[in-house]
């Protein structure tokens, strides 16, 4: 394996593996992951929603061919994860949480650059 293939599977394993603790977190409604949702005025919907979301976009990483998808997807849940601690639950609070999202964020972000030939649509225009 090349030095870009093996960069390539770090950056797709590492969110992954946030997305499928965080998901499983979700689903069984750690309590942390509860009060958090209730305040968004998201729960129990927005958080099973949002832990489907992530396993399936833990699911696509791990797949090359959906690697490019997964990764669009993760970033935009993180993105949206992001907007919310800054916005209505706060930053202070967040720390380890915060740590993780960052790291997914950047790392989904980096897939998606280095794969954007492979995405639909955009991948004919990158």
């Amino acid at each position: 394996m090349n030095s870009k293939k093996i960069l390539l599977w770090v950056l797709q394993i590492i969110p992954a593996y946030i997305f499928l603790q965080a998901a499983w977190m979700k689903f069984t409604a750690a309590s942390g992951v509860v009060s958090a949702f209730t305040i968004l005025g998201m729960e129990p919907g927005g958080r099973i929603l949002i832990g489907v979301l992530e396993l399936v976009a833990a699911v696509l990483l791990l797949i090359p061919a959906f690697a490019a998808s997964g990764a669009l997807l993760g970033f935009g849940i993180m993105l949206g994860a992001v907007i919310a601690h800054a916005t209505r639950l706060g930053m202070a609070q967040s720390g380890f949480a915060l740590s993780l999202i960052c790291i997914a964020l950047i790392c989904t972000g980096m897939v998606i650059y280095l794969r954007r030939k492979q995405l639909p649509l955009l991948g004919e225009t990158m």
